[in-house]
């Protein structure tokens, strides 16, 4: 028994597992602010462009059976609200950290070229 309880302390206090945990609570916060900006923000734009349209009722009666279209078609567009949502997201977060990137990049490149441009400076002075 005392091995498996090793094992499991091994397991579930390394790195990824940890990281994994944070990554599914921020998950799970950021679902709220997603699903906050695609119900609040885009989808009453949505209902304006489309003149209030509700597609939820819209059904096809096959024998006995409802086929709820319109809750589908509310399905793709909320998915597709919330794609854009996360794209807008990524995006930001892409830009923020390529500019953090060329920040970090931009002294070491300007140390080096100041050294190589003693190093020709030198080589100058030699060959005269």
């Amino acid at each position: 028994m005392k091995g498996f309880i090793e094992e499991f302390k091994t397991f579930a206090l390394r790195g990824n597992v940890l990281e994994m945990a944070v990554g599914v609570i921020i998950g799970g916060a950021f679902t709220s602010i997603v699903n906050s900006l695609v119900n609040d923000v885009f989808t009453p734009i949505l209902g304006i462009l489309t003149g209030g349209i509700d597609f939820s009722s819209l059904s096809v009666g096959i024998g006995g059976a409802q086929i709820m279209i319109g809750n589908f078609m509310n399905a793709i567009v909320s998915f597709l609200l919330v794609a854009f949502s996360i794209f807008l997201f990524v995006k930001a977060v892409n830009r923020f950290t390529k500019k953090i990137k060329e920040e970090a990049a931009s002294p070491a490149v300007n140390a080096q070229e100041e050294l190589l441009k003693e190093i020709r400076d030198l080589l100058k002075e030699k060959k005269s």
